[in-house]
This record gives C-alpha cells, structure tokens and sequence, in this order.
C-alpha cells in the first residue's frame, strides 16, 4: 500500500468514526426525548428543547461528515501531478501536507503529515503550485519541495 492509500485509509476511518459518534449521540437523544416525553410537564420544556437543538446540531454533524466521506471518495490515489491538487502529498521545507480533507495531524511511518482541506487558508496557498514555489504563512516562509 502506497503512502497515498495509507493517507486516504486513515482519513476515511477518522470519518468513519466521526459519523459513528454522531449516529451514536443522536440514538441517545432520541432515547432521552422519548422517555421525557413519558412523564412530560412544564417544567421538562427547557430540557425538552435543548434536547431537540442537540439533537439538530448531531443530525447536521453528520450530514457534514457524509458530505466529506463523498468529497474523500473523489480522491485518486494513482494520480501524479506536477502542481499540488486534491491528493496530492505535499513537502516543504517545514512539514508535510495531505490534500483531502481538515482532519489534522497523522503520524505513519515515521513521518508526520498534516490532512488539510484545499479549502482552508493553507490549501489555498499550496493547491496548483508547483516543487520550489514559496509562501508565507503565520509568518513562516514555506518553499514546496516535493509533490507526490
């Protein structure tokens, strides 16, 4: 399996994970809902309705998760390119990146990589650049040194 694959696998079960806790957090809401709904008075409407905004919260987490597993699923593991894209594991002379998704820091191999999404302000700054283009960043001054 290619540093890639790893890549993407780990990222995929991070989400994974992420969906399986807000499924599991909405079961129990919807568990706490139905049982106050048992006994209700006045007095559980406050509760009632955190209850309900949690319980809308988690539902729109997933969603969000299930949008970034789909948007994961448009990663080619097989593509080379030139300039950073989506897939793309890029080295600088400070740390390395893997284009996919805002997941953070993954340690494999010995080596470090940071998942970012092309979206955020470092993606922007790394996507479509070729090796030995520079950039600053929290007044870091970053040069791409390799693209795999």
């Amino acid at each position: 399996m290619t540093t890639k694959q790893k890549l993407l696998q780990i990222c995929n079960e991070r989400v994974d994970k992420r969906m399986n806790d807000y499924k599991e957090e909405i079961n129990l809401i919807k568990e706490s809902i139905a049982s106050n709904d048992k006994g209700s008075s006045e007095d559980d409407d406050a509760g009632h309705g955190k209850l309900l905004n949690d319980l809308e919260k988690n539902m729109s987490y997933l969603n969000d998760a299930k949008k970034t597993k789909e948007y994961l699923s448009n990663i080619k593991t097989n593509v080379e390119s030139k300039e950073a894209m989506l897939g793309s594991i890029v080295k600088t002379n400070m740390m390395s990146f893997y284009i996919s998704t805002s997941i953070g820091k993954i340690e494999l191999d010995d080596a470090v990589f940071y998942a970012i999404s092309v979206n955020s302000p470092i993606g922007q700054l790394l996507i479509n650049k070729p090796v030995n283009t520079s950039f600053e960043f929290n007044q870091n001054k970053y040069v791409i040194t390799e693209i795999i």
